[in-house]
């Protein structure tokens, strides 16, 4: 893999991969970290499935995984990823977003997806990024409201889930042309 890092001085995205991902076992042992998800994290051997799903997907050019570390705690708190890379569409999901719960509710969040929209929109160029979250995933959802994502729509019992339940996934976007205002707005202070 190549290397690609976004970092300000709250948070440092390296590329997720086969050399790095057992730095978050532990973390992908916390009960219901994702609940709200289609994909386990654990036990180890899931947690390694989930990885290497994650650097094939990069490797066809369809996401860009990546490990976070916590600078401030000097510590690993999770992964994210840009998926469901469209370069002909300029469409990016971010998603696929979980952090252990010693890190939720510290501002990790909003400085890792400051960091993913800028790169999205500044370097990449893409005039769309989308987030999918689970209709159920109350914190996620307001998470995303709060950095500028409009709701644009419900997939009625679109993902089937790990136990069973056929969940509906709420459609986030912000669009290119979005993107100065909410950086001003909600970012102020991040650049």
């Amino acid at each position: 893999m190549k290397t690609l890092q976004l970092e300000n001085e709250y948070v440092k995205l390296t590329l997720l991969d086969g050399s790095n991902y057992e730095y978050l076992s532990e973390i992908a042992e916390e009960k219901d970290l994702v609940f709200y998800s289609p994909s386990a994290i654990s036990p180890p051997e899931k947690l390694k499935e989930y990885v290497q799903h994650a650097v094939d997907s990069y490797t066809n050019q369809t996401a860009i995984p990546f490990i976070i570390y916590d600078k401030k705690k000097q510590a690993y708190a999770g992964c994210t990823r840009f998926g469901l890379i469209n370069y002909k569409n300029k469409v990016v999901h971010i998603g696929w977003t979980w952090i252990g719960k010693d890190f939720q509710g510290s501002g990790l969040n909003k400085q890792m997806k400051f960091l993913m929209l800028q790169y999205a929109f500044e370097v990449l160029q893409f005039d769309k990024v989308e987030f999918r979250i689970d209709e159920r995933n109350i914190k996620s959802r307001k998470a995303v409201e709060k950095i500028g994502g409009t709701l644009e729509g419900i997939l009625r019992k679109d993902t089937l889930m790990l136990d069973g339940f056929k969940r509906s996934t709420c459609c986030y976007g912000i669009l290119k042309e979005e993107w100065s205002g909410i950086k001003v707005g909600v970012f102020e202070g991040f650049v």
